[in-house]
């Protein structure tokens, strides 16, 4: 159960980073015209990561070993890194239809799963 909920919360959790960090950018231009200040972009971000933090705190609390949860600090860190790779892939590939997923993307993602399997190993 713990394995599953610091997962889904780690999932949330970046779901609202991404969106926080690259979705503004998706209305800078373009057909949308909608011109906010920096000031107002930061603003509304800090605004959708107070969400991120919301799961991001409980999803390292529950899954820390230190606290009865089943990863060390390492494996929360890669699994967080190579889920932050997953949604942002998601998110570019449905959100900004200009951007490619090219082969050397894939190799990097390749390189990133095997940082998680060394991780993981005893």
């Amino acid at each position: 159960m713990k394995v599953f909920a610091t997962l889904l919360f780690l999932l949330l959790s970046n779901t609202f980073m991404t969106l926080a960090w690259y979705g503004h950018l998706k209305f800078a231009g373009g057909d949308h015209k909608q011109k906010y200040g920096l000031v107002a972009i930061i603003l509304i971000s800090w605004g959708i990561a107070f969400f991120e933090y919301i799961f991001q705190v409980p999803a390292n609390r529950i899954g820390f070993n230190g606290n009865g949860g089943p990863f060390t600090l390492w494996q929360l860190k890669v699994m967080q890194e190579v889920i932050t790779l997953v949604v942002f892939t998601a998110f570019v590939t449905l959100v900004f239809k200009n951007e490619t997923l090219r082969w050397n993307h894939l190799a990097g993602f390749v390189c990133l799963v095997l940082a998680v399997y060394f991780i993981f190993k005893k």
